[in-house]
């Protein structure tokens, strides 16, 4: 409980400025949301700076880190560059030839035996 009239002040203003951070910190988290789940490079373009704008604007004024904000606009703008392109096949992967693991199982159960029979 506070004891100076000070601290209760500060308490207030504690209060009313969480509530005022936290309003713009989910609305941004929003905003984040719906540009990533946005499909059309267009209407994505067209938001962005908006985005970045909020990102800079909680950043300027402590609510979010200064380099968590650049690494959410370079994610974004990486995200939308990414829009509008195919998605890359994935390369095969290459397997072992069956003849070469075979041939590596059967000299491991040869070299054991061989040690055996010098003994």
């Amino acid at each position: 409980m506070a004891n100076h009239a000070s601290a209760e002040k500060r308490t207030r203003q504690d209060v009313k400025r969480n509530e005022h951070n936290h309003y713009y910190a989910k609305t941004t988290r929003n905003a984040i949301k719906a540009l990533r789940d946005t499909n059309d490079k267009k209407a994505a373009e067209e938001q962005l700076p908006k985005v970045n704008a909020m990102l800079d604007k909680l950043a300027k004024s402590n609510v979010i880190h200064k380099n968590k904000a650049s690494n959410l606009k370079s994610g974004l703008a990486k995200h939308i560059n990414g829009l509008g392109k195919e998605t890359p096949k994935e390369a095969p992967v290459k397997k072992a030839s069956a003849k070469k693991t075979e041939a590596k199982k059967v000299e491991a159960k040869k070299a054991p035996a061989k040690k055996a029979e010098e003994k």
